[in-house]
This record gives C-alpha cells, sequence and structure tokens, in this order.
C-alpha cells in the first residue's frame, strides 16, 4: 500500500456558533490542508497520482474557501464552520476530483488539527 500527501494554503474568517467563548466572535485563520492519497497500484511511470495533478485539485477547492468568511458560503449557512466541518468540505469536494482520496487534514494552527476520513469496509 502506497500512500503519498500534498499541502496547501488558505486564510479565511469564521466564527462559531452555540460556542461560549472568544471562538464565537469572528476571527481569522491562515489554515494549512493537507490531502492523503492511498492505493497499492501504480501507473506505468511508478508513480499512484502526480503531484501536480493532486495539488491543481487541492488550489482549486482550496479557492472556493480562500479570502471568504466562511459562515457567509451557503455550503455552511447555519452551520458552525469548526475546523472539522471545513475538513468534512474539503473532503467532499476532493472526492469528486480524486478518486483514491483516503484523508483530508485541516490544521487552524501549528498545534491543532482535524482530519476527516471514511471507513472503508
Amino acid at each position: 500500500m502506497f500512500e503519498i500527501k500534498t499541502q496547501g494554503f488558505f486564510s479565511a474568517a469564521h466564527h462559531l456558533l452555540n460556542y461560549e467563548g472568544e471562538c464565537e466572535n469572528q476571527h481569522g485563520h491562515n489554515w494549512m490542508v493537507e490531502v492523503f492519497v492511498r492505493g497499492n497500484s501504480l501507473n506505468e511511470s511508478n508513480i499512484l497520482i502526480d503531484y501536480k495533478v493532486l495539488k491543481k485539485e487541492l488550489n482549486s477547492v482550496l479557492s472556493l474557501l480562500d479570502h471568504k468568511d466562511i459562515n457567509e458560503l451557503p455550503e455552511f449557512k447555519g452551520e458552525s464552520p469548526s475546523s472539522e466541518m471545513i475538513a468534512c468540505f474539503i473532503y467532499n469536494k476532493m472526492k469528486e476530483r480524486v478518486v483514491q482520496l483516503s484523508k483530508v487534514t485541516v490544521w487552524e494552527t501549528q498545534t491543532s488539527c482535524c482530519s476527516y476520513f471514511e471507513e472503508r469496509e
């Protein structure tokens, strides 16, 4: 089994709903996103997926969030845009583009992150 990862970045504002504390106020992050692809068969060049292709797809998805107020996006209307929900959003958008996607990790700060993946049977 092989697993590769690439990273991307975006800056955005958000505030948490149904939360008591500082994060209920609008604030921003410089988010780092890691996208993992897993598989056991390589192509004729002995690669799982071209990093350039993976990075292009990730940047396309991150452009939906970059320099936005996440609470204002239709996909998050009325929802609390936590790291968990953002990781799930990015995962679902990436899954439409990359079949072998295994996990998305969203870093809110250098020490705090959330991963989203689907259980496989």
